[in-house]
């Protein structure tokens, strides 16, 4: 019977096998699988509205002024380099570290300094572990731009043996709760993580590099020649309605976003516009003078909180380890 092709039962059966064996899953153009998976739930047509009509009116959700940044706090741990931040309800961790390591051929005087940015599931249930998408990419990038390419580290002070040893320094910043202005909040924590970490010191004697252990001399500081930090614009209502540090909900409502990297001598550093609808080149350059605001604000917070640590470890009997002066 199983073999009987004219058994309508039969024909049946294997019609519907067929039909299951074709299906397939309809993918959106210029989709990947990992962009599929890794996808966020976006907002509905109802909340997206809300969020701009209340714009209009210059209401925020969680009740601040369009101008204002979420309470933000930065705090270190026992380690040097070791800084957690928290901006409204995004967390996240920051540790620097650095190794003796051989400098780049074309750089035999430079020492070097990394960041490495990782989203996974604990930041955000959209990311995927060991995934890595476009947001992490584009972070990472941003970091790299405002704070290593702007010299904001000394490199040359990293050198130890001209072309044969420096000191490679890198900044790990881990995500533990997005919601919202990752890369603000991300490049507070890689400053503050720099100008808290001290590194071992090193000699050369007789063509050896000689490491000494925190406990056999007094660590150093890192040489930090400015406080770039950046400041997040997102735009609503054909660019007529101008926001920082938005939330996540904010952020899928916007219609584009505005990165400018600044100092606090109001040098800037680096500015970006990497997806979106267009936005007038005026409207940003007025904001250049919020954003000064903001990084000035932003730096005394962690110059408190790096005063306030040091005042800590003072307490505990540490304070000679980070402002005696070695022996050279």
């Amino acid at each position: 019977m199983a073999g009987n092709n004219d058994n309508p039962l039969y024909d049946a059966a294997e019609e519907q096998k067929s039909q299951v064996s074709t299906l397939k899953i309809k993918v959106p153009a210029g989709a990947d699988s990992a962009s599929i998976m890794n996808k966020e739930a976006p907002l509905s047509i109802s909340e997206r509205d809300f969020i701009v009509n209340a714009l209009r009116e210059n209401v925020r959700l969680d009740g601040r002024h369009l101008d204002q940044f979420r309470s933000l706090s930065v705090s270190f741990g026992e380690e040097y380099g070791h800084v957690k931040v928290q901006l409204g309800k995004t967390r996240l961790i920051v540790r620097i570290s650095s190794e003796v390591t051989k400098p780049h051929d074309d750089r035999p005087f430079d020492g070097t300094f990394t960041i490495a940015l990782e989203l996974t599931a604990m930041g955000s249930p959209a990311w995927d572990n060991g995934r890595q998408g476009d947001l992490e990419t584009y972070v990472t990038n941003v970091l790299d731009r405002v704070v290593r390419h702007s010299n904001a580290l000394d490199t040359e002070s990293l050198c130890i043996l001209k072309g044969v040893s420096c000191w490679g320094v890198r900044a790990d910043v881990h995500i533990t709760d997005y919601d919202g202005n990752l890369i603000d909040a991300a490049c507070i924590g890689v400053m503050a993580g720099l100008q808290h970490f001290r590194r071992p010191d090193a000699v050369v004697k007789d063509g050896q590099v000689i490491v000494y252990g925190l406990d056999e001399r007094v660590p150093v500081p890192l040489n930090i020649t400015h406080k770039p930090l950046s400041v997040t614009f997102h735009t609503f209502d054909e660019g007529k309605v101008v926001i920082i540090d938005a939330t996540r909900k904010e952020e899928q409502a916007s219609e584009a976003d505005v990165i400018i990297g600044m100092n606090g001598a109001g040098d800037v550093c680096f500015m970006s516009k990497f997806s979106g609808s267009p936005v007038e080149a005026m409207v940003f350059v007025k904001k250049t003078d919020l954003a000064l605001e903001k990084v000035k604000e932003i730096n005394a917070i962690v110059d408190k909180a790096l005063q306030a640590d040091l005042a800590k470890r003072a307490k505990g009997g540490l304070a000679e380890q980070s402002r005696a002066e070695n022996d050279r």
